[in-house]
């Protein structure tokens, strides 16, 4: 009798978290690296287009700083600011043990000794919603329960369609197998607006580019009849503004004979003086600031949000919009970049969002990128991991 009792539960159980797997929304995050606020109007892209006519729309999506690709997708997926994520740049070092982080090393990408925040996925997972990503940084993670349940490695490469056919794919398997949060990420328009300008045919082949891959997923997520089911929230990391070789400062030769270390270059420089010496720096910053400022780590405006983290440098140089930091031994490269300013316009991002958890033909004003995190877990009805940065406030009321 037991045995049958305990069958019986057993079978109860499994239907009712079959009907709880098929009553939960999908949502599908996408960034579009680069996609700077304004690209929307440039005639260019009816996908987009489209989700912004039957969903809701933001002026501009406010990044972190500094808005560079890693920091900001880290702070989309956790609600957290870079000084409490952990991830300060696409490259910087740990000046305790001499270890690097750097986006193109897949050995540091996947340490989680450098994340300290909680993605999204690692909450939902936790909560019993299965989770997938084709492409976002963080998702490869090698601790298996800090990762989704699938997940692919980043391959630069990779042709656009598939990864669409992939999260299709996802969306296929039996229900109890089946993904409800999904990431994908698509890089064109930040690469070609960096090479190019953000003016030129190239970027705008781009914006094309990917504005297609949005529509091959709508057609997909259609034939599959989860179109109704799904929300589609499409977001960028930042924005872009064009650099000229006319508007460059030296930074290692104005700091000639103090000794000192520099990480970054561009919008944003980290300056480490050896000790004894970071006055004496300071100082001689100060003397010289041209189109540029200079901060000690402990003086960062609170705006910013950029000091509470033991990786910063003890001085921190921030240029001004179209100008560009570097030493000696880094020519520019390209012709626009990003990194400045989070409160810059240029440098804000999109959030687009459509599906049946969203107001339709909804427009507002700028939203926060923290806020996206309290906002899927809203989506979900789960609990957030606290503390967080972001506000359901400032955003839930996108929300029907």
């Amino acid at each position: 009798m037991r045995q049958r009792f305990r069958n019986i539960l057993i079978f109860v159980l499994f239907l009712a978290a079959g009907a709880l797997a098929r009553e939960r929304p999908y949502v599908i995050l996408i960034s579009l690296d680069g996609f700077r606020w304004d690209y929307l109007d440039r005639g260019l892209s009816p996908n987009l287009e489209f989700i912004r006519r039957h969903g809701v729309s933001a002026l501009s999506l406010e990044p972190v700083f500094p808005t560079k690709t890693f920091p900001n997708h880290l702070s989309i997926i956790t609600g957290l600011y870079p000084e409490n994520h952990g991830i300060l740049f696409n490259r910087f070092r740990d000046p305790f043990s001499g270890r690097a982080y750097a986006l193109n090393r897949p050995e540091a990408v996947r340490d989680g000794r450098w994340y300290l925040g909680e993605p999204f996925w690692q909450t939902a997972e936790r909560q019993g919603i299965i989770c997938a990503s084709y492409f976002w940084p963080g998702s490869e993670i090698e601790i298996d329960y800090r990762r989704p349940t699938y997940y692919e490695p980043y391959e630069h490469e990779r042709p656009y369609e598939t990864r669409v056919r992939g999260v299709l794919n996802w969306l296929q398997l039996p229900a109890e197998k089946r993904p409800h949060f999904i990431t994908l990420y698509f890089d064109a328009v930040d690469s070609k607006g960096h090479r190019y300008g953000t003016g030129a045919a190239e970027t705008d082949s781009a914006i094309v580019q990917v504005d297609s891959m949005i529509g091959l997923l709508i057609r997909g997520l259609r034939d599959l009849n989860l179109l109704n089911k799904t929300n589609i929230i499409v977001v960028s990391d930042h924005g872009m503004l064009d650099v000229s070789r006319e508007k460059v400062i030296r930074v290692d030769e104005m700091l000639k004979g103090i000794p000192c270390t520099f990480q970054q270059s561009g919008p944003v420089v980290m300056v480490q003086p050896d000790s004894g010496y970071v006055e004496a720096a300071h100082k001689r910053l100060q003397q010289q600031a041209r189109h540029y400022r200079v901060y000690r780590r402990q003086e960062m405006p609170d705006y910013w949000r950029f000091s509470g983290h033991p990786f910063i440098t003890d001085l921190i140089l921030i240029a001004d919009p179209g100008w560009s930091l570097l030493t000696s031994d880094r020519p520019l490269r390209g012709r626009a970049t990003h990194g400045w300013d989070n409160h810059l316009l240029a440098m804000h991002g999109i959030f687009l969002a459509m599906g049946p958890n969203f107001k339709e033909g909804y427009r507002t004003g700028t939203v926060k990128n923290i806020d996206i995190y309290p906002l899927l877990c809203k989506i979900f009805d789960i609990l957030p991991r606290q503390p967080i940065d972001g506000s359901l406030e400032r955003i839930g009321f996108l929300l029907k």
